[in-house]
């Protein structure tokens, strides 16, 4: 059983109490949420709440998240967007809006559920509920993904990505003109103090460097490739809002007020590595979702 704790702040004041925990972690469905409520595992200000509960500034909250259950991951038929495979490893477009692995109230329509129907071998280094997952984005992230078929190939993929050897590029629409071509934003990443489940930028966190150029320029927004040094939760999101420019339309570190997008603008667009068998570079890259490219064409025709 874990404990986290969450001060309602100024902008979420007035919404419901199911509504603003559902925005804490990505993998919190309301649903899941409100029968937390329900069960007595939320609490405000030491009360037990409704779900339709309206917070107030500094309400103060308290989550009792339960135990995980040993749980299967069960296999779903999808229609995967497989863009290499063989016997080894796999790489897979995930659209946005999918959540990578099943969690416990969340077990359904994730990646995984696709990729135990696709195919039956997938390494068991991660357990039941993360097969073959060696690294993971975001949900509302889109882009390619890298899955061991076994545990060797997951073993020589995560030692890859220790030695900061796998390319990650992603596409980004950020907010605000960023004024120079290109930079390094070299700073260490933590879980928030105020907030469990939101990362930030902490004197002693995990070194993290994101490298990133600029590739176009609108009236008030930036479209940005970053290259990713290291891989750490949130990394891209939490420092290009470090830097003062937040991705567009993220619901967790942007503003309030962004462009109407289901969630960050931002795509793994790129990715290569060393084949864990052959040791053979090999690099895949995926064309922005076509929901990006609209926006994208949007904000060249306001500029």
């Amino acid at each position: 059983m874990e404990k986290m704790e969450h001060t309602i702040l100024e902008d979420q004041k007035g919404d419901r109490i199911d509504k603003i925990i559902s925005t804490l972690d990505e993998e919190w469905s309301r649903t899941q949420v409100q029968q937390w409520i329900k069960d007595g595992d939320i609490l405000v200000n030491g009360q037990k709440v409704k779900t339709n509960y309206k917070c107030a500034l500094n309400d103060q909250i308290e989550i009792i998240i339960p135990d995980p259950e040993e749980l299967d991951a069960i296999p779903e038929e999808m229609d995967l967007d497989i863009y290499f495979e063989d016997k080894d490893v796999l790489v897979v477009n995930k659209p946005s809006g999918m959540v990578v692995h099943p969690a416990p109230g969340h077990l359904t329509g994730t990646l995984v559920n696709g990729l135990m129907a696709h195919c039956k071998d997938l390494s068991g280094i991660n357990g039941v509920l993360r097969p073959g997952i060696v690294h993971r984005i975001d949900k509302d992230t889109s882009g390619l993904l890298m899955v061991a078929k076994n545990d060797m190939a997951h073993e020589k993929l995560v030692n890859q990505l220790v030695a900061k050897s796998v390319t990650r590029k992603y596409r980004a629409i950020v907010h605000g003109v960023i004024t120079h071509d290109a930079g390094t934003i070299d700073a260490p990443l933590g879980r928030d103090p105020k907030n469990r489940q939101a990362m930030t930028v902490v004197d002693n966190g995990k070194n993290a460097v994101t490298h990133f150029n600029v590739i176009e320029r609108f009236k008030d927004f930036t479209f940005v490739e970053c290259q990713l040094e290291t891989g750490r939760t949130h990394q891209i999101r939490v420092h290009m809002k470090y830097i003062g420019y937040p991705l567009a339309g993220d619901p967790k570190y942007g503003p309030k007020k962004t462009l109407d997008f289901d969630g960050q603008a931002l795509h793994a667009g790129v990715l290569g590595f060393d084949h864990p068998r052959t040791n053979e570079y090999i690099e895949f890259e995926a064309p922005l979702p076509e929901n990006f490219q609209q926006l994208l064409e949007q904000l060249r025709n306001n500029h």
